[in-house]
C-alpha cells in the first residue's frame, strides 16, 4: 500500500524517473558502500545507463541527479546553491562521496557510460566501484520505475509496510469500502493517512505540497529566458502572464488561457531544473497545480476543497501505481500526463463536492481519452511536446470533471477497466515511443 505522500514528493526537474530516481539510487549505492565496505578504498565509480536512461538521460540532467546522489543529497532538499556545486563537480572532475569527505575523480565522459540498448528494464542503471588496483569492490543495479520510485534489480519496490485501516487494491474495492462506511473517498484517504501521523500533520503536509506547487507556478510566471538543452526554446509563461493581466476580455472561455498559463509555468520551471512536486511525475507536474489553481481562483478559495482535491487525487494516483505504471519509459506518456489528468479530474470533482461515483467517472473519462499517448520528447528534453501537453492535460481534466458531474456519474467503462487497458496499451507500444526519442516527434521534427 502507498501513502499519498509517496505519490506527491518534492524534488527537482526535469524528470522524476531520469533525474530524481537516479539521484536516490546513487545515494543508496553510497550508503551501501559505507555500511558494507571501506569507503576510503574507493578510487573510481562507473555508472552504466541502459534503455530510456541511456537514450534520453542527457536531456533529463541525469548527470546532475547522479552527482548529487553520490554526494549524499536527497531530492527534497536541493537548492540553487547545491545545484551550482553539482555543476562545479563537472568542471573540477572531483567528487565528494559519503559524509566524511572522501574524494574521487569523476569525469562525465569516462565514468558515465550510455549503453544504447534496450534491456529487460526500461530505466536500468548499474553502479560499479573500483579500488586503486582497478578491482571491483562492489556493483549494484537499480531500476527507476517512474515518479521518483526506485528498486534494486531483482528486488521489490519498498512500499509502506504500515497496516492502513482501509487498504484497497482496485477502484471497485475503494468504492465498496466507502459505501459500507458511508464516507467519501477523501475521508477514507484521510483516515488512512491519520493512521500514520496526526490529522494536523496530514493537513500541514498537504499545505506544504500545495505551497511548493504554487511557488513553482509563481516562479514560472516571472522567470524569463531560454531553456537549456539546445532547442533554444523561449519561456512563454512570463509574456503570456503580462498579456493576460492587461487584457479585459469578455470572452467567457478566457479562463482557459489562465489554466494553460499555470500548467506551462510549472513545466517551464521543471524543464529548467527548478523545484517541483511529482504529480505523479515531473513530466506531468503542471496538470494538478494548474487545476487546483483554477479551482482556488475561479471557483472557491476553500482550504477544505484544496484538501479534498489532494486527498482524492492522491488516492487515484495510488490506484495507478498499484495496478499499472506512472513511467513514460514503461507505458508512454499515458502513464504520466494521462495519469495526472485522471488524478486532477477526480480531485476537482471531489473539491466541488461531487459524489464518489462522479469522481470515478471523471478519472475514467480523463484516462480514456489519453489512451495510447506516446512519449517522444524532441532531443530527449522535457520541453516539446511536454510543456504544452501539460496545458492540454489540465484543460482535459477540467472537461472530464464537468462531463462526469453533468451526467451524475453514470458511465459504461469503469476506472479499473481503463487502468487495465492503459497498462496493456503501454505493453503493446513500441519502445521508440516510450521516452527513447527514437520515434514520433523526436525524429520527425528538425532540431534547431
Amino acid at each position: 500500500m502507498y501513502s499519498i505522500f509517496d505519490i506527491f514528493k518534492i524534488g527537482i526537474g526535469p524528470s522524476s524517473s531520469h533525474t530524481v530516481g537516479p539521484m536516490k539510487a546513487a545515494k543508496k549505492f553510497i550508503e551501501y558502500l559505507t555500511s558494507h565496505h571501506n569507503l576510503n578504498s574507493v578510487n573510481r565509480i562507473d555508472i552504466k545507463l541502459y534503455g530510456s536512461l541511456s537514450f534520453t538521460g542527457k536531456g533529463h540532467n541525469i548527470d546532475i541527479g547522479l552527482a548529487l546522489g553520490l554526494s549524499g543529497h536527497v531530492p527534497d532538499s536541493i537548492s540553487n546553491e547545491v545545484l551550482n556545486k553539482a555543476r562545479k563537480i563537472f568542471d573540477d572532475k572531483i567528487l565528494d562521496i559519503g559524509s566524511k569527505g572522501h574524494k574521487i575523480t569523476f569525469n562525465l565522459n569516462k565514468n558515465l557510460i550510455f549503453e544504447k540498448k534496450i534491456t529487460n528494464h526500461s530505466n536500468k542503471m548499474k553502479f560499479i566501484a573500483y579500488n586503486s588496483m582497478d578491482e571491483i569492490i562492489c556493483d549494484k543495479a537499480f531500476i527507476s520505475t517512474g515518479g521518483g520510485f526506485i528498486i534494486e534489480e531483482g528486488g521489490e519496490e519498498i512500499k509502506n509496510k504500515h497496516q492502513f485501516p482501509y487498504e484497497f487494491s482496485s477502484c471497485d474495492e475503494l468504492l465498496d469500502i466507502c459505501e459500507q462506511n458511508k464516507i467519501r473517498i477523501d475521508q477514507l484517504v484521510l483516515k488512512n493517512e491519520e493512521s500514520i501521523i496526526s490529522k494536523r500533520m496530514v493537513c500541514r503536509k498537504i499545505k506544504t505540497i500545495w505551497n511548493v506547487m504554487n511557488d513553482c507556478i509563481e516562479n514560472g510566471l516571472k522567470n524569463e529566458g531560454i531553456l537549456g538543452g539546445g532547442l533554444n526554446l523561449k519561456r512563454r509563461a512570463p509574456d503570456i502572464y503580462k498579456d493576460l493581466k492587461l487584457e479585459n476580455k469578455k470572452d467567457t472561455l478566457s479562463v482557459i488561457d489562465w489554466v494553460n498559463l499555470y500548467a506551462m509555468a510549472v513545466n517551464e520551471e521543471n524543464a529548467a531544473g527548478g523545484q517541483v512536486v511529482t504529480a505523479p511525475t515531473n513530466g506531468a507536474a503542471g496538470i494538478i497545480p494548474a487545476v487546483i489553481k483554477y479551482y482556488l481562483k475561479f471557483i472557491d478559495s476553500s482550504a477544505e476543497g484544496l484538501r479534498r482535491f489532494i486527498l482524492t487525487s492522491g488516492g487515484i494516483g495510488i490506484l495507478y501505481k498499484k495496478n499499472a505504471s506512472i513511467s513514460g519509459a514503461e507505458v508512454g506518456c499515458q502513464g504520466e500526463v494521462g495519469v495526472a489528468c485522471s488524478m486532477a479530474a477526480g480531485g476537482l470533482v471531489s473539491a466541488l463536492g461531487g459524489t464518489n461515483k462522479e469522481i470515478e467517472n471523471a478519472a475514467e473519462i480523463a484516462m480514456e481519452h489519453n489512451l495510447g499517448l506516446t512519449c517522444d520528447p524532441i532531443k530527449g528534453l522535457v520541453q516539446v511536446p511536454c510543456i504544452e501537453r501539460n496545458a492540454m492535460g489540465a484543460i482535459k481534466a477540467i472537461n472530464a470533471a464537468r462531463i462526469a458531474m453533468l451526467g451524475g456519474g453514470e458511465h459504461l467503462v469503469s476506472l479499473d477497466e481503463v487502468i487495465k487497458t492503459m497498462m496493456e496499451t503501454g505493453k503493446d507500444m513500441q519502445n521508440i515511443y516510450k521516452e527513447t526519442s527514437q520515434g514520433g516527434l523526436a525524429v520527425n521534427v528538425t532540431e534547431c
